[in-house]
């Protein structure tokens, strides 16, 4: 049985109080009105610009037609708008950077859980000895979907400004958000929500349940017959909501662009983030003197899987952007040149981290086999495709008014400390190998 050490406990909650006064602290110090905002540009100006909560927002202004001359009451080009305008982007920064964390620590125990399932119905021999592991990890379905959906009500009831399609005013003037009313209103957009969680959440709980009974019963694998059924509906339901979820989640923040590819798009995003994820806590309880039944096998077949489902990812990003930069039809490429132009660093800065560092690092099969290479390489995928859930989330939300600051890193210390005490606290829940398993035998004893 694994054991919660008091430090990681100590650490967890650490990150979380730090987490939660840095996102305290960004919430609060957002402007409310707009003479607040006229302020804070006035002395972004005057002191010549620079890197801060109001980066580059005058060049927004003069990018849509307003006058950066003045910044007085009254303005040339349609008055206070676009100070209101600049005003939700600045209130959004918080929300932002809240929803950005919260759905990539949620979506690597989404990827984890689809990579669970798939081990199911697929009969796999290699996987068992892991199976401990991939469980704890989806325990944090329960927190993380609960919380993401609380800011997926706020936000799609208008509480904030982060979906443009819930504010009546826009809508009441964009003919295209009217025609997309059907399904992107705030009633369908959380009943799917639930519907989708709920779904998920359901997988999570029979399966474990009966991991434990087939541990617990292991004759005529009965309970090990009921996870293969279920696992294999469950990959039915898991396909069609996940790319849902997607156009709902990630997508409708930029309501007048869409791609028939992003629902696998952002598959590939989860599941590879969520294998490397296992791979990661893995070596660190072997580390630990746990799990000596893993061994270097397992760990380069993970491995294979980051290298593989990274391709897959670059594969799918260069599909989606070939075609749409090739045709250059104006409504579909300005989601791409938008994104160039005012985020560069972090848009190729992603590709970098998420195929060029996996391609290099990971394509020697011996490499795959080193544990701190697999952990180094693993960080480097991490990091890469937060940039990606950032990228895509940003620029329709804050526009050109982004910044990785405070606001952003203490959003990923709070998820990052309640991830790691949900999942490592689920580890002392059960043993660490599943020995009911009939494939258990030949998991142990995997070599090639």
């Amino acid at each position: 049985m694994y054991t919660l050490s008091s430090k990681l406990r100590l650490f967890s909650i650490i990150l979380v109080v730090i987490g939660a006064i840095g996102l305290t602290y960004g919430f609060l110090s957002a402007p409310n009105t707009i003479e607040e905002v006229k302020e804070m540009m006035a002395a972004h100006d005057a002191h010549g610009g620079g890197h801060g909560d109001t980066q580059a927002t005058t060049d927004s202004h003069a990018s849509e037609g307003h006058g950066t001359e003045t910044h007085g009451k009254e303005d040339a080009h349609g008055g206070d708008s676009h100070y209101e305008h600049t005003l939700h982007q600045l209130q959004n920064k918080p929300w932002a950077a809240l929803y950005v964390a919260a759905f990539f620590f949620f979506m690597i125990a989404l990827g984890v859980l689809a990579f669970y399932a798939i081990q199911f119905a697929a009969q796999a021999g290699w996987s068992p000895v892991l199976f401990r592991v991939m469980e704890a990890i989806t325990a944090y379905l329960v927190p993380g979907g609960i919380i993401l959906f609380v800011i997926l009500a706020l936000s799609g009831f208008h509480v904030n400004h982060l979906f443009v399609w819930a504010d009546p005013e826009v809508v009441a003037h964009d003919k295209l958000i009217q025609g997309k009313s059907g399904w992107l209103n705030g009633t369908g957009f959380i009943i799917r929500a639930a519907i989708f969680l709920g779904g998920w959440m359901l997988y999570r709980h029979f399966a474990v349940k009966y991991s434990r009974k087939q541990d617990e019963d292991a004759t005529g694998n009965k309970w090990y017959k009921k996870s293969f059924k279920i696992s294999a509906g469950f990959l039915v339901f898991f396909i069609y909501t996940e790319s849902m979820a997607s156009w709902d989640w990630i997508m409708s923040f930029d309501p007048h662009w869409f791609s028939t590819l992003f629902g696998w798009y952002v598959f590939a995003s989860l599941f590879v983030s969520g294998i490397t994820t296992i791979a990661l806590i893995t070596i660190y309880l072997k580390s630990k003197g746990y799990m000596e039944f893993v061994n270097n096998s397992h760990i380069h077949d993970l491995a294979k899987f980051m290298f593989g489902v990274s391709i897959f990812w670059t594969y799918l990003w260069f599909s989606q952007f070939m075609l749409i930069w090739y045709s250059n039809i104006p409504e579909e490429v300005t989601y791409f040149i938008t994104r160039i132009e005012d985020y560069k660093l972090p848009f190729f800065g992603m590709l970098v981290m998420n195929f060029i560092f996996p391609l290099l690092v990971l394509m020697n099969s011996d490499y795959k086999r080193i544990n701190w290479f697999v952990v180094m390489a693993g960080i480097i995928i991490l990091c890469g495709h937060y940039v990606d859930i950032f990228n895509m989330v940003m620029p329709a939300t804050v526009g050109e008014s982004w910044f990785i600051g405070v606001t952003e890193i203490s959003a990923v210390l709070l998820f990052l400390g309640l991830f790691l005490y949900v999942v490592f606290k689920a580890l002392t829940k059960a043993p660490l190998l599943a020995k009911g398993n009939p494939y258990i035998e030949e998991s142990k004893h995997f070599h090639y």
